[in-house]
């Protein structure tokens, strides 16, 4: 949306200036209009930026909201829209149609990139995702000022009190029926960008909210910025696999959970994708 509403007012814009600088009575209009065009494109774009920079400022990073923002929520989906068009991502999305229409959820999902959360936030805007975070993206630009706007639990994975506080603060947010909850289960992102095995403590948290569980996988997300320097697109699969409903988990062990959400993401990622392990460690 964003994107398209910079497109034709820098077409406006680019016209309007032909007109202003009587390029239409001479053949000078069919290099002064491209060249008008990109330049308020550009110009645009950065007052887009500066917009975003100006309403972020207020924002304390480090200071835990109880309600959900329906203004920067509005805000992530079309900036967040505006990135994968420009960096161009194409995406391809299987099983959208599983995602439960009412209630809450849990969803899961492999871990490549920093970019992942995007990807769900851009397809499944009306289930209200926050995610549980690591503590050091408070130092991403931007990011860390949407992250409490948007509720995301932070994780110390240095302390496990500070830990089980996230855990707690997750189980709230879905247990007063706030917003959906997202977790990559494998605790972080392995550097050979293949599924790890999982963390059964983190399907605490649906046990305890009572909410299914939702199976996604991600692929190529780790590929965006390479790409954008090679000039290429990227195509990112995003599957959703399975819901498990929300007494099925509740009558569960949480490791069989975790073994269960691993085979469906081993089996979807294929083995060329998920990582190997000493036989007496698997």
């Amino acid at each position: 949306m964003l994107l398209f509403v910079l497109l034709i007012l820098s077409a406006g814009a680019a016209a309007g200036l032909c007109f202003a600088t009587d390029a239409y009575n001479s053949l000078q209009y069919l290099w002064q209009l491209p060249v008008f065009f990109v330049g308020a494109f550009l110009v645009l774009t950065v007052l887009a930026l500066l917009f975003l920079l100006l309403v972020t400022l207020p924002v304390d990073p480090d200071k835990e909201r109880e309600k959900d923002s329906r203004f920067f929520r509005f805000l992530a989906k079309i900036y967040v829209e505006f990135v994968l068009t420009v960096l161009p991502v194409r995406l391809h999305v299987t099983g959208k149609e599983k995602m439960p229409k009412d209630g809450r959820v849990l969803l899961v999902s492999n871990h490549l990139h920093e970019i992942d959360p995007a990807i769900f936030l851009h397809v499944f805007p009306k289930k209200q995702f926050t995610f549980v975070a690591k503590r050091e993206t408070r130092d991403m630009f931007f990011v860390n000022k949407f992250m409490p706007m948007l509720l995301c639990p932070l994780v110390n994975r240095e302390n496990d009190r500070e830990a089980l506080k996230a855990i707690l603060r997750s189980i709230k947010l879905l247990k007063d029926d706030i917003v959906s909850v997202g977790i990559f289960p494998e605790g972080g992102i392995c550097k050979q960008r293949k599924l790890q095995h999982l963390k059964p403590g983190v399907f605490k948290i649906a046990q305890k909210a009572n909410v299914p569980i939702v199976v996604c996988t991600l692929q190529n997300t780790h590929n965006v910025l390479t790409d954008l320097l090679h000039f290429k697109s990227t195509y990112i699969h995003m599957h959703l696999l399975e819901v498990l409903p929300a007494e099925e988990v509740v009558a569960a062990n949480t490791v069989d959970i975790a073994h269960k959400v691993y085979d469906l993401m081993a089996a979807d990622l294929g083995p060329e994708n998920v990582l190997e392990y000493p036989e007496e460690n698997a």
